[in-house]
């Protein structure tokens, strides 16, 4: 009975893992706002090791249109303006020699449909990972049954594994339809 329970747990936590996975890559497409977590890939030469943006300096967001970057150091303002550069944030800094601010572009239509797709492929593939969670959850029950289970226990713990995987599946869909909102909206 401890096995059962423990599949249905393990599929729960999975699913729950997508979701979260989900919610970081949708979090770093641009939508025309700013948002300081599409810097959180940026690393940085910092005494000769690469080092995380947010490692070393302040990031903040003033207005829906400007990421501030504060540099905890001042000579580092020229290798986080470098890493900027060569990172595909796709966004000029503008440097004053004590902060660098990037001003986050409009987003042509053209941009926001291509956005609006990518989000759709990560929506897919969190989908994806939910149902094979459910899939992986329902063999090991179907082995179970083999093992001494009762079967009206195995359908029972099959049918919620599959109620908790509707319910992902429905979470996926609303994380999507609120990312390509905030993408389409001028």
């Amino acid at each position: 009975m401890v096995d059962i329970k423990q599949y249905v747990k393990n599929a729960g936590d999975k699913m729950e893992d997508a979701i979260t996975h989900l919610d970081e890559q949708l979090a770093h497409i641009r939508a025309g706002k700013a948002n300081p977590k599409i810097l959180d890939g940026i690393k940085v030469s910092y005494y000769g090791s690469l080092t995380p943006l947010s490692n070393v300096a302040t990031v903040t967001t003033p207005d829906a249109k400007t990421i501030l970057i504060t540099p905890w150091e001042k000579p580092l303002i020229k290798d986080i303006e470098k890493a900027i550069m060569n990172s595909e944030v796709g966004i000029t800094p503008e440097n004053n020699g004590e902060i660098i601010r990037l001003g986050i572009p409009p987003l042509t239509e053209e941009r926001r449909r291509t956005l609006a797709k990518q989000s759709g492929h990560a929506a897919e593939s969190a989908k994806i990972s939910v149902r094979n969670a459910r899939r992986d959850a329902i063999e090991l029950l179907k082995k179970s049954v083999k093992e001494g289970v009762p079967e009206d226990v195995e359908k029972d713990a099959e049918a919620e594994v599959q109620k908790i995987h509707d319910k992902f599946i429905k979470k996926v869909d609303e994380l999507y339809a609120a990312k390509e909102k905030e993408i389409m909206t001028v």
